[in-house]
């Protein structure tokens, strides 16, 4: 029942975000229309064929199109609107993994400072005169998983991680990774609006390099949080009770942290700090399909996907284009003040 149900509700989602994504590559200064940029999509398709001299990749549609028109879909609107589903996914099951973990419909894939993190090592990487290539995306990523890293550290001891300890250690690490934040951004000179800017979270700078760095991050630990839905969903019974139907409750967490750690790091490295994904799209899916993680981790993922495609769309189809984070926070923040006055974030 509970395949059959997930396997239902991915289908749709996914039928739901290929339209989407579609209805997002129309938008932008050039007026291509539904066709073209289908005939576009699909011509970038390629499939590997096995030849007598090894894998050649093919494509095994070829409509006849503007060369233009074909040249702006594949190379500048689609790396964009694939990063940002892949920044959505990762976002949302990140988030859905942390509500399930603190069993608090109020956490998120920053509670524990990783998304702060990042923040430190992008604005570190901007402030200082440094050029690597890659180097931004990298230093984000690192910012992220040693702020996962140090709240885990500080937060367990004799080998047992308490939530409330764990919950407590975030703030604080966020709080302090915040004011330091702050000082280099003093200290930024001609260097501050791009440290700003990133700090909003935004997707102008996305590349195939970038989707190929992070799509198999986000994939691989998707299947990781996968793996640990049915003990996730003991760990919302309490620790005592997980324990006594078996689970290694200690064990379990270390391995949800560390997914979680990791795809919401590989997101903001590539993304910059987009707010209340990981928030609100878990907490409408528990609303529709109930609180089981074995089916809410995967239309948590691919509905923040949509979300995120969707407000990227709307945040640059004005007549000046703005960071996607400005978009979320707007429409997220009114949304949740609307569950907080109808009670529904209390309980899980």
């Amino acid at each position: 029942m509970v395949v059959r149900r997930t396997l239902a509700w991915s289908a749709g989602l996914l039928g739901l975000l290929f339209v989407t994504m579609l209805a997002s590559a129309r938008v932008g200064y050039a007026d291509i229309g539904m066709w073209e940029v289908t005939a576009a999509t699909l011509n970038g398709i390629t499939i590997p064929v096995l030849w007598t001299n090894g894998i050649e990749w093919i494509s095994p549609f070829s409509f006849n199109i503007d060369e233009s028109t074909e040249l702006i879909i594949q190379s500048i609107r689609l790396p964009r609107i694939v990063l940002g589903a892949i920044v959505g996914f990762a976002l949302a099951a990140a988030g859905t993994v942390m509500q399930g973990f603190f069993r608090n419909p109020m956490a998120d894939p920053s509670i524990i400072g990783i998304s702060t993190g990042a923040a430190l090592g992008a604005v570190t990487y901007i402030v200082l005169p440094l050029s690597v290539p890659g180097g931004l995306p990298l230093a984000a990523f690192a910012g992220g998983l040693g702020a996962g890293f140090l709240v885990y550290a500080i937060a367990t001891e004799d080998g047992q991680t308490p939530v409330a300890t764990l919950l407590l250690a975030g703030i604080a690490i966020q709080t302090l990774l915040g004011a330091m934040i702050s000082y280099l951004l003093l200290h930024a000179g001609d260097s501050l609006e791009e440290a700003v800017y990133w700090l909003m979270g935004h997707l102008h700078h996305s590349s195939w390099g970038r989707v190929q760095i992070a799509l198999p991050i986000a994939l691989v630990m998707f299947v990781w949080l996968l793996v640990y839905t049915r003990d996730l969903n003991a760990l919302l019974l309490g620790e005592e009770e997980a324990h006594g139907l078996g689970i290694d409750v200690q064990r379990t967490k270390q391995k949800l942290l560390a997914g979680s750690s990791v795809i919401t790091a590989a997101a903001v490295a590539v993304s910059g700090v987009i707010g209340f994904v990981g928030l609100i799209v878990p907490h409408i899916m528990r609303l529709i399909v109930g609180p089981d993680h074995r089916i809410l981790l995967p239309v948590s993922a691919l509905a923040g996907a949509v979300f995120l495609v969707a407000t990227d769309t709307i945040a640059r189809a004005g007549p000046s284009e703005m960071p996607v984070g400005i978009v979320t926070a707007a429409l997220g923040a009114p949304f949740f003040l609307y569950l907080l006055r109808r009670q529904e974030v209390y309980s899980l």
